[in-house]
């Protein structure tokens, strides 16, 4: 299964880069099931687009809350993202991700091998998406350094040692 979840404007308020991103989704669902959690102001862009949405395993989604998403990832064999907070959580659930965007924020995602942007054309995309299925199994993946939950109390010990 693949995840998308698009609501920068960039992405979405751009009826060319939404177009070639729902186009690329629907390549890939030829083949797979791909699930979409519509944000609100995505689904409304796509709506005036008047974009089509074909293909039975491209499947359109209500959004789902915080840990019902988190566990749709968990089990996603690649997700497709313009959002920083999802490049963090794939990269510690170690699922793939790809960003449709031209730079991040989370450049560590990037280093650790877990994340790759994407420009949003469809051909880029559903380029991408192969490729990275094609080559998922043959890289292991490694949770960034200090990404092991304990940041509170190694932030508590430095508040110690200052006190």
């Amino acid at each position: 299964m693949r995840v998308v979840t698009l609501h920068r404007p960039s992405n979405v308020d751009n009826a060319t880069a939404l177009r070639n991103i729902v186009e690329a989704l629907a390549t890939v669902a030829e083949k797979t099931t791909v699930l979409f959690p519509v944000h609100p102001r995505t689904r409304r862009r796509i709506a005036e687009a008047r974009l089509t949405i074909a293909g039975e395993q491209l499947r359109f989604i209500d959004p789902l809350g915080y840990l019902d998403f988190l566990a749709l990832q968990a089990h996603a064999a690649l997700v497709l993202t313009d959002s920083g907070g999802v490049q963090e959580e794939t990269t510690y659930l170690k699922v793939s991700c790809l960003t449709v965007r031209p730079n991040t924020e989370r450049p560590v995602t990037i280093h650790q091998g877990s994340n790759r942007l994407v420009k949003s054309t469809s051909e880029e995309i559903a380029r991408a998406i192969k490729e990275e299925l094609d080559t998922v199994q043959q890289r292991e993946r490694q949770v960034p350094e200090y990404w092991d939950g304990h940041a509170a109390e190694r932030i508590v010990g430095i508040f110690r040692k200052m006190l």
